[in-house]
């Protein structure tokens, strides 16, 4: 494992913020299992955990006129580091940039509170890893290690509760569940007035 301080990449037309490698979860499809790096980046692992000032100088060097959105989504949960988003956000927004906060939704089980009226007005976009379509399988897939806790619950809640905050949320399962867990996926989304991204799994 290749570590390195790749702070700010490039995915499309988004720059993509590396937060932390910290996360709560060891998802079976993580990207994190099949090499170093996403979508062609250099490699994600971090040799220390950065402060929201450093990764705010890494934004600096950047032309943030040239990407449609910001995204906070690295080799790890954005939430784990609650406090560095949230200036990170903050510098952001002052500067009219589009936020997006992909997450694993269990940010009020990591800190130990509900966080989600902390995202009003500092994200445009979150979205929230649903990953499957019932708690059994969420658990296979997903394998929390808060083993006392729902963590379907808890992360449906999130979504649920940070959509009277943030104008935009949304759900995402991988592709490679399948189209039938995908369908039931989509039922439950649309029962809690969220709509529902499908991605591609990338295993590079």
């Amino acid at each position: 494992m290749k570590r390195s301080m790749t702070l700010t990449y490039e995915v499309g037309s988004g720059l993509y913020l590396n937060i932390t490698n910290k996360c709560p979860c060891n998802c079976t499809f993580c990207i994190r299992n099949n090499g170093d790096g996403a979508y062609g980046s250099d490699p994600l692992w971090l040799e220390h955990q950065p402060g929201a000032d450093e990764i705010i100088d890494d934004i600096k060097k950047r032309d943030l006129s040239k990407y449609t959105e910001v995204v906070f989504c690295g080799y790890g949960e954005p939430t784990c580091e609650l406090d560095n988003i949230l200036k990170i956000a903050d510098y952001l927004k002052a500067r009219g940039v589009k936020t997006r906060l992909n997450t694993n939704g269990l940010g009020n089980v990591i800190n130990g509170r509900s966080i989600e009226a902390d995202m009003q007005g500092r994200f445009d976009v979150v979205s929230v890893s649903l990953n499957a379509p019932t708690k059994e399988e969420y658990d296979a897939v997903t394998r929390p290690s808060f083993k006392d806790t729902d963590c379907f619950a808890a992360m449906f809640d999130f979504a649920r509760n940070v959509s009277r905050y943030v104008p935009e949320v949304m759900f995402t399962v991988v592709d490679i569940i399948g189209e039938e867990k995908i369908a039931l996926s989509k039922q439950l989304a649309d029962k809690a007035g969220i709509k529902l991204r499908v991605r591609e799994y990338i295993s590079e």
